[in-house]
């Protein structure tokens, strides 16, 4: 996995870094895995735009993604690595020996004909899926669930793991990528290894037109609006600003967002490192 630096024969090629591709073996999708995303442009039943900054970008079918790998006990083989546009990480096409073809997301290192397995019989070797009371002691894992059957819910972005740091009682305790460490059920599923894709956020869009086929708008600095539009607008000059907060006043830099009622309180051991 590389990426390469273009040369600036055009102003958008003068500071673009993009994805070489190299794990990509194929550029066809499994059809019967492809489903029609339709697009909002950020508006409601009305019309009304009532979210910002989207619209436009290229078309996008979604590849349906087998995120609870509840086929336990029977072996599959990896018949291709994919891009998909609707996530950081690649994706792998695994047939199993029945005959039934599912996505899975692509573990680091993992190729073409690498075998998978879920359950109770499966290894702890790249791409297994083991229940979190079978997983080693210091492994990396990611497409971690939070509830049993819920399917992975974390660590599902590109290059990321978690680390198992040991048990408790009915609870293993992860440390997730952000640096939070918690207590997840015993007998919640994981995959073995880190997600591919890891020099994703190497790579620069070079252009806003690149941004654009992402489907994103351009966004407007708050202290570049007037004071009826924002609370950080207004002002003569660059004498403008405040505290930085949002359009309606939420404070931006360190107000607590999180409820304090929240239900997995109890389950963190310690909150994420403070940048």
């Amino acid at each position: 996995m590389a990426v390469k630096k273009f040369k600036p024969i055009s102003p958008g090629t003068r500071f673009r870094v993009g994805n070489t591709y190299d794990e990509i073996t194929t550029n066809k999708p499994e059809k019967s895995l492809l489903k029609p995303m339709s697009k909002s442009g950020g508006r409601n039943a009305d019309g009304k735009m009532t979210m910002r900054h989207m619209g436009g970008g290229h078309k996008k079918r979604y590849r349906q993604i087998d995120w609870k790998r509840d086929k336990e006990n029977v072996t599959g083989t990896c018949l291709s690595i994919e891009y998909d546009p609707n996530r950081t990480a690649f994706i792998a096409l695994i047939e199993y020996t029945d005959g039934e073809k599912r996505y899975i997301l692509a573990p680091q290192n993992f190729k073409v004909g690498d075998k998978v397995l879920s359950g109770s019989q499966a290894t702890p070797d790249t791409g297994h899926t083991l229940f979190l009371k079978d997983v080693p002691l210091g492994s990396q894992v990611h497409n971690v669930e939070l509830y049993p059957g819920q399917g992975g819910a974390i660590v599902r972005s590109a290059g990321a793991s978690a680390v198992m740091m040991g048990r408790e009682d009915k609870y293993a305790v992860i440390k997730l990528p952000s640096g939070e460490v918690r207590r997840v059920l015993l007998n919640c599923k994981a995959t073995m290894g880190s997600v591919s894709n890891p020099d994703h956020a190497l790579t620069r869009f070079g252009k806003a037109g690149a941004k654009r086929w992402t489907g994103r708008r351009p966004r407007v600095r708050g202290v570049a609006m007037n004071p009826v539009d924002h609370p950080m607008g207004g002002g003569e000059g660059k004498a403008s600003g405040g505290h930085p907060r949002s359009r309606t006043g939420i404070m931006a830099k360190g107000q607590k967002t999180r409820s304090p009622n929240a239900q997995s309180s109890k389950l963190i051991i310690s909150r994420r490192k403070a940048k």
